[in-house]
């Protein structure tokens, strides 16, 4: 089983207890705060689940059918995650809107500061755990799982600081704005799961330090007179590199392998915990350049 799996294997367990307890406490004590936090912890136990579905497709290598591979479903899996995870967020705004008109009393104020304290334990715990594993395999799944996890941090802590000033004031209004607030931070931290796998879907270029770094290798070799179409994508933990490289016309086929493998291995130095796949094309004259002219 691969590092990604087994993370996604733990916080789907993790996320399981969570929900479990918050959810019998959010339903019994009747506080908007707790229970947003349960519905995220769902959320995120569905997702994590989901999320080890992706990474197995992921994985697999690519085949007549998929020639690149499968790794956009990891791009696939974070929109679908970030709408989820927005969908909850208006769900949690609803309930807090709800309690407010309601008049609704908050219970078991007691067990329920207790639930939450142990659960900000273990969820700091996962989120240092998914941190080192997306750092070490640079998966952009568990860099979703992680942040999900993350935001489950800060709603825990508010979450604690509500239920701790409802109980010293009695203050119900204190637990609906906490929970819209939490509401609110939910839909937010969602948006950037959805700017990032659609962007990936889409294709779009590596980071500009990236690329300027790559540009600086081609440059840099003598051999190489210039070179154009230089094109970047990613999908899961590969990096796809296309460029053609211009030659000296006299060159021969053998030289112009041996500077573009040159060329290839001094790119895969500039990270090497990304899979990366590139293609050189061999010019031997620009002819981009007469094309525009053309």
């Amino acid at each position: 089983m691969t590092l990604q799996k087994k993370a996604t294997l733990i916080s789907s367990s993790v996320a399981a207890l969570l929900t479990l307890i918050k959810l019998i406490i959010g339903i019994a004590s009747g506080s908007v705060a707790v229970l947003a936090s349960a519905i995220d912890s769902i959320l995120d136990m569905f997702v994590s689940i989901f999320n080890y579905f992706a990474i197995s497709n992921a994985e697999k290598p690519a085949d007549k059918t998929f020639n690149y591979g499968r790794g956009k479903i990891e791009a696939l899996a974070s929109v679908i995650e970030g709408t989820i995870i927005t969908i909850s967020g208006l769900f949690l705004l609803y309930q807090a809107v709800k309690k407010a008109l309601t008049n609704e009393v908050s219970q078991y104020l007691d067990i329920s500061l207790m639930v939450m304290g142990i659960s900000l334990v273990i969820t700091i715990s996962l989120v240092l755990y998914l941190n080192y594993v997306a750092k070490k395999t640079n998966s952009m799944v568990i860099k979703a799982d992680a942040l999900h996890y993350k935001t489950d941090v800060y709603t825990n802590i508010a979450v604690l600081i509500s239920l701790v000033l409802v109980n010293l004031t009695g203050y119900e209004i204190v637990d609906i704005i906490v929970g819209g607030f939490i509401a609110l931070f939910i839909i937010y931290s969602a948006y950037e799961l959805i700017r990032d796998g659609i962007l990936i879907l889409l294709d779009r270029a590596v980071d500009d330090e990236i690329v300027l770094k790559i540009e600086k290798i081609i440059n840099s070799n003598e051999r190489i007179n210039t070179y154009h179409l230089l094109k970047t994508r990613e999908a899961a933990n590969q990096t796809f590199v296309e460029v053609h490289l211009v030659f000296d016309c006299l060159i021969t086929l053998m030289e112009a392998h041996k500077v573009s493998d040159k060329i290839e291995n001094e790119i895969k130095k500039l990270d090497e915990k990304r899979d990366w796949v590139i293609n050189i094309h061999m010019d031997p004259y620009d002819d981009f350049k007469l094309n525009k002219e053309k």
